[in-house]
């Protein structure tokens, strides 16, 4: 079995394994699921440090066999410098949710069941070069995450379960279509020789099936207007589903545009580009404003991440090296910094039992910890220097700037960089709001960080600053990716 096949199948055999368990003692399960998701983890650095660099426009660690022959299906895995760094953060994030979850009491075996899940159908879509195969892992996901939102979630939990439901398949009955109509008219499933040969002699319009695919992917990203599902989800799920979604999930509508959208029809991508750029600073601005507005610290985080993943949009419609380069960046590092918000927002909400910011107030005097880790998570979103997040944030800006593929991108690059500014601030506000002026004699009480939040808070901020200080890790991986991509245009 190949090492892609144990990274995928790995959590997803833990699952099954987990279900078939007799009874037993609540700390077995999560001893359980925790060796699973070491095991993948460990696969994942293992393939990450065997990438062959030098060949990152290449597909490695390729794994064929027949599947479904009438359809011409293959069970085709691969991983390139675009999906290499998405697995090894899925991963990463799996191993935390593991441990954010260690408190979790109600139908333990369950939860740690649908979280194996979950991390398994998300590498999975990352690793998938086949088209059903790529579906079939997105479709999967969905189960999961509907269960952990709708039985362990908070506040109206069964209705934002149902509602990323809804918005998902409604996305994927596009992308589904999509994928119907290259099969018909190339007789292939084949993501490497679609993106190789291109689309020529297709029956129809290559702008149709462009904006039929892209549309399931916007959902997922999600793109303004197709956000409204984000905010609900995030702020009623539980934390560890809360990091996975905002820290791995939505990278799939990233990561789909470039393997699929871009890379198969690139003559489309740069014909409509200006009009995604577009999009990525109404995202921004947007995103950005609304947070401003938000009074619920998870739903603050929440809103924050489509104003995120609108600089991850705008970085891909750059159609250039360095702007692609940062939007893939933008999506690691977005990965961490709000997977590390999220936790440290979770340990606010479960030690003070409150998540309304004006009921919140002087907590550094009574949990220095939490505050120091939400204070450095902040400055990682807001993209300060020495950060991962500068280094995508400047690198799209950047690379949108100076782009030659896209005419007219100088006023969308100014329009964004004011989304910068006001992320700052309601980063900041929140700070100033959550953790310092008077002090509340009602949290007098409250317990900090303990040993094993303070680790994997820890273990997030020492990866947040080693790729601020040398990106190279990641960067020289991502460009082989992205020159894949670019040689099509």
């Amino acid at each position: 079995m190949s090492i892609l096949s144990l990274i995928i199948f790995i959590p997803i055999i833990g699952a099954v394994i987990l279900a078939l368990l007799p009874k037993f003692k609540d700390s077995t399960y999560k001893y359980f699921a925790l060796f699973f998701t070491v095991c993948t983890l460990g696969l994942a650095i293992a393939a990450f440090v065997m990438f062959d660099r030098s060949a990152a426009n290449t597909f490695q660690f390729e794994c064929v066999h027949e599947w479904i022959p009438f359809m011409n299906a293959h069970y085709h895995l691969g991983v390139d410098g675009l999906s290499m760094p998405m697995v090894l953060l899925t991963s990463f994030l799996g191993f935390v949710a593991v441990l954010i979850s260690w408190k979790e009491h109600l139908r333990t075996r369950e939860f740690f069941l649908w979280l194996l899940l979950l991390e398994g159908s998300i590498l999975g879509v990352f690793c998938a070069l086949d088209l059903v195969l790529f579906f079939l892992f997105w479709e999967i996901e969905v189960i999961p995450m509907y269960f952990l939102i709708s039985i362990w979630g908070s506040g109206r939990k069964e209705y934002s379960a149902l509602k990323y439901v809804l918005y998902t398949l409604f996305g994927s009955a596009f992308m589904l279509a999509g994928i119907v109509m290259i099969f018909i008219n190339t007789a292939t499933l084949d993501m490497t020789v679609i993106a190789k040969y291109g689309l020529n002699g297709l029956a129809i319009a290559p702008q149709i099936l462009f904006f039929v695919l892209i549309f399931g992917f916007c959902v997922k990203l999600p793109v303004v207007p197709f956000h409204t599902w984000l905010p609900d989800a995030h702020t009623d799920a539980p934390t560890a589903a809360s990091v996975m979604l905002a820290g791995a999930l939505i990278k799939m509508g990233g990561y789909g545009i470039m393997r699929l959208c871009v890379s198969f029809m690139p003559d489309v991508a740069q014909q409509y580009a200006l009009i995604f750029e577009i999009l990525a600073v109404i995202g921004i601005i947007y995103g950005g404003a609304i947070t401003l507005r938000q009074t619920d610290i998870k739903r603050l985080i929440a809103y924050s991440s489509v104003s995120h993943m609108g600089f991850v949009l705008l970085g891909i419609f750059s159609l250039g090296e360095i702007g692609m380069t940062g939007a893939t960046m933008q999506m690691v590092s977005h990965g961490l910094t709000t997977g590390l918000l999220f936790a440290v927002a979770g340990l606010v909400m479960h030690n003070t039992h409150e998540r309304n910011i004006g009921k919140l107030g002087g907590l550094a005097q009574q949990t220095p910890k939490i505050a120091t880790l939400f204070i450095i998570a902040s400055l990682g979103a807001i993209g300060l220097p020495t950060t991962s997040g500068f280094v995508s944030e400047f690198s799209i800006m950047t690379g949108t700037y100076s782009t030659t593929a896209v005419a007219g991108t100088e006023p969308i690059v100014l329009v964004a960089l004011l989304g910068l500014l006001i992320g700052a601030g309601y980063m900041l506000w929140t700070i100033q709001r959550v953790f310092f002026g008077p002090k509340l004699d009602i949290y007098n009480e409250v317990q900090d960080a303990n040993k094993l939040e303070m680790a994997y808070c820890i273990v997030f901020i020492i990866l947040i600053f080693a790729i601020g200080l040398y990106p190279s890790v990641l960067t020289g991986m991502i460009k082989g990716g992205v020159a894949a991509v670019l040689a099509m245009l």
